[in-house]
C-alpha cells in the first residue's frame, strides 16, 4: 500500500511539474489568444501580444519546453503578428524569418495535429506579410522580388485567384514567362471575374515565348467562353494575319455568319480582317519599288472597300455601333487623303488634273463625313474618332472647324 501511496505521489508531482514548466507556454498562448480577439481594437490588442512574445521566448529558451511542437506554433504566430504590424522592412524581416523557421519546425513536429489550429493561423499571418512586402515591390518595380513574395502567398493559399494573379503579374513583368503562363492557366480554370482580360494577357504572354501554337490554342479556347469579346477577337484576327491565315480567319468569319446572319459582331470582325489587310498593304506602299507600289495600292483599296462593307453591315444592325462607325470612317477617308495628297504632288501647270484630283478627294471625304461624326456623336471623348474627324475638316480646309476639333482634343485627359 505504501509503495503505491508513493507512486501515487510521485506522479502527482511529476504532472505538477510539467504544469509549471509549460507555465510560460500557456501564457503565450492565452495572451496571442487575447491578442487575436483584439484585433479590431490594436492599441487594446497590443499588450497582450508583448506578453505573449516575452512569454514565448522564456518558454522557447527553457530546454524542457523549447522543442515542444506547441512551442514552435505559438512562436510562429507570436512573431508572424510582430513581422506584420510593423511597417520597416529591415526589422519586419528578422521578425518573419524567426516565424517561418518556427512554422516549419511545427510542422516537422506537430504528427498528431494538435496545434493544427496554430499552425493554419501562422500560414495565414505569413502569406499575409507576404502578401502586403509583394505590393511594395510591385509598385517599387522589383518585379523579381515581388514575384517571389506573391509566390510565398500563393503557395499558402493556391486556389486564391489573387495570389495567382499577382503572381502572373509579377512574373509577367519580370519576363518569367513560364511562370506567368503557369499562374494565368490556373487563374482560368476558376470563376474569377476577369477572366477574358487574363485570356488576352495569356496569349500575349505565350507570343512572347514565341509559342505560336500556345497561343492560337489559348485564343480558341477563349473564344469559346466569350464567343462574342471583340479584344479577343480581334487579338485571333491579329495572331492569324501575322501567321500569313488571312483566308482561314476570313472563312471562319464567313461561316459564322451564314449561322447568325443578324449577329453585328461577326461583321465587324470581317470589317477588321480586311482593314488588317488592307493596312499592311499601306505600310509597304512607301517602301515598295516603283513597279509594285500600284499593286499594292490596289490591294489597300480593294480591303478598305470590303471592310466598309462589312462594316456597313454591321451599322444597319446597330446603326448607333460606335466601332463600327469610327472603322468605317477611316476605311473610307483613307482613299480620300491618298486623291488629296496625289492632287498636291501635281505640277502647278497641271491645274485641270489638279481640279479633277481634288474633286475626286471632296467627294470621297463627304462620303465618310456621316460616320465620322456619327462616331463622335457616340464617343465625344475618343481621340480616334475626333481625329478622324479633324482629318476631315483639314481634307475640306474648314478652318473654324479644324480650330473647333483641336480645341476639343486638347481638352481631352491625358492618357
Amino acid at each position: 500500500m505504501k509503495i503505491k501511496f508513493l507512486m501515487t505521489g510521485l506522479l502527482a508531482f511529476i504532472t505538477a511539474s510539467t504544469f509549471a514548466q509549460k507555465g510560460e507556454l500557456n501564457t503565450a498562448q492565452t495572451e496571442y489568444e487575447k491578442f487575436e480577439g483584439l484585433r479590431s481594437q490594436m492599441a487594446l490588442a497590443l499588450p497582450s501580444l508583448n506578453k505573449a512574445k516575452e512569454s514565448i521566448d522564456k518558454a522557447s529558451a527553457n530546454q524542457k519546453t523549447a522543442a515542444l511542437p506547441q512551442t514552435y506554433a505559438v512562436k510562429a504566430s507570436v512573431y508572424g503578428a510582430l513581422a506584420e504590424l510593423d511597417t520597416v522592412s529591415t526589422t519586419s524581416l528578422p521578425l518573419f524569418t524567426t516565424a517561418d523557421e518556427a512554422l516549419k519546425k511545427a510542422k516537422e513536429l506537430d504528427t498528431k495535429g494538435e496545434n493544427k489550429k496554430l499552425i493554419d493561423n501562422a500560414n495565414i499571418i505569413l502569406a499575409r506579410y507576404q502578401l502586403n512586402k509583394g505590393v511594395k515591390e510591385y509598385q517599387a518595380q522589383k518585379y523579381d522580388q515581388a514575384y517571389k513574395s506573391f509566390e510565398f502567398y500563393r503557395s499558402v493559399l493556391p486556389e486564391d485567384t489573387n495570389a495567382m494573379l499577382y503572381t502572373g503579374l509579377a512574373a509577367s513583368n519580370a519576363k518569367n514567362y513560364p511562370a506567368a503562363i503557369t499562374n494565368y492557366n490556373k487563374l482560368v480554370t476558376t470563376k474569377y471575374s476577369k477572366n477574358e482580360g487574363v485570356y488576352n494577357d495569356l496569349v500575349m504572354l505565350y507570343l512572347n515565348s514565341k509559342d505560336t501554337t500556345g497561343a492560337l490554342k489559348t485564343i480558341t479556347d477563349a473564344l469559346v467562353k466569350y464567343p462574342n469579346s471583340a479584344d479577343l477577337r480581334r487579338t485571333e484576327i491579329e495572331i492569324s494575319l501575322q501567321q500569313g491565315k488571312q483566308k482561314e480567319v476570313i472563312d471562319k468569319i464567313t461561316s459564322a455568319i451564314a449561322n447568325d446572319p443578324k449577329n453585328k459582331n461577326l461583321y465587324y470582325y470581317a470589317g477588321l480582317v480586311y482593314s488588317n489587310i488592307g493596312d499592311a498593304a499601306a505600310q509597304k506602299i512607301a517602301k515598295a519599288p516603283a513597279a509594285s507600289k500600284a499593286a499594292l495600292q490596289t490591294e489597300k483599296d480593294q480591303n478598305f472597300q470590303k471592310a466598309a462593307d462589312m462594316y456597313k453591315k454591321a451599322i444597319e444592325i446597330d446603326p448607333n455601333y460606335f466601332e463600327a462607325n469610327l472603322n468605317i470612317g477611316y476605311v473610307i477617308i483613307s482613299p480620300a487623303i491618298d486623291a488629296y495628297n496625289a492632287a498636291n504632288k501635281l505640277p502647278t501647270n497641271q491645274q485641270k488634273a489638279y481640279d479633277a484630283a481634288m474633286a475626286k478627294a471632296n467627294a470621297q471625304f463627304d462620303l465618310a463625313k456621316p460616320y465620322l461624326l456619327k462616331a463622335v456623336e457616340l464617343n465625344p471623348k475618343s481621340y480616334d474618332a475626333l481625329n478622324n474627324l479633324l482629318t476631315y475638316y483639314k481634307g475640306k480646309k474648314d478652318t473654324a472647324n479644324i480650330t473647333k476639333l483641336n480645341a476639343q482634343i486638347a481638352a481631352l485627359p491625358k492618357q
